[in-house]
């Protein structure tokens, strides 16, 4: 059985989990229609809100969808019951990974719109598993924006191999609404770009000086 369990950002009255069905509707299904059982949407809502719950790995995701069942049906279908985890994993690597981060990224814009003042915590790491046998350089690096009031990642941006995370960071607060926002950032990313890009969208910003 998953460890994972509904996290207490979902009895939040301004994680409105209606409104990120609705924007998960919105992403294509690229499948074709006659060969599938398992509605686009039913994956999608399934896998982010495991996902959001603290599952890891597919197989955790899978176990939430039978143990959240009835929950699961206030958004969606499951008619057709909760797909195994390597259907769920085919279904994902398909869509379009932009649009998924897109309909993210706008949910939380409109969770934060009924918020009081957020703060955002910036920082870099590794994705967790995601390097080569043998070959621990090649794990990807990632730079996040956590929102500390809901408790959930409002946006991610990978750090590319020939840069690092003072050209990233300003990328990823390019994606979000800052206005009326506390951003926190470690030492990395105590520059002027980073901080002028911050205000220039009408946040202000906490740096951490080693």
């Amino acid at each position: 059985m998953a460890r994972c369990g509904l996290v207490k950002a979902f009895a939040n009255p301004t994680m409105s989990l209606t409104v990120l069905a609705q924007h998960l509707s919105s992403i294509t299904d690229m499948r074709q229609a006659a060969k599938i059982t398992y509605p686009l949407f039913d994956s999608l809502f399934l896998t982010v809100t495991a996902v959001i719950a603290g599952c890891e790995g597919w197989e955790e995701i899978e176990d939430f969808g039978h143990a959240r069942r009835d929950w699961l049906k206030r958004y969606g279908d499951y008619e057709n019951g909760i797909p195994i985890h390597d259907t769920i994993a085919r279904v994902m690597s398909r869509i379009d990974p932009e649009a998924l981060q897109g309909a993210f990224i706008q949910w939380m814009k409109e969770t934060e719109a009924h918020a009081q003042r957020q703060v955002i915590a910036v920082d870099g790491k590794t994705l967790r598993s995601s390097c080569r046998p043998g070959n621990r350089q090649s794990a990807i690096p990632m730079v996040s924006a956590f929102a500390t009031t809901n408790g959930v990642v409002m946006g991610q941006w990978k750090t590319d191999e020939k840069s690092n995370e003072i050209t990233a960071i300003p990328e990823l607060l390019s994606l979000l609404d800052l206005q009326d926002s506390l951003v926190t950032l470690d030492a990395m990313g105590c520059q002027q770009t980073i901080a002028q890009t911050i205000l220039d969208q009408k946040g202000d910003y906490l740096l951490a000086v080693k």
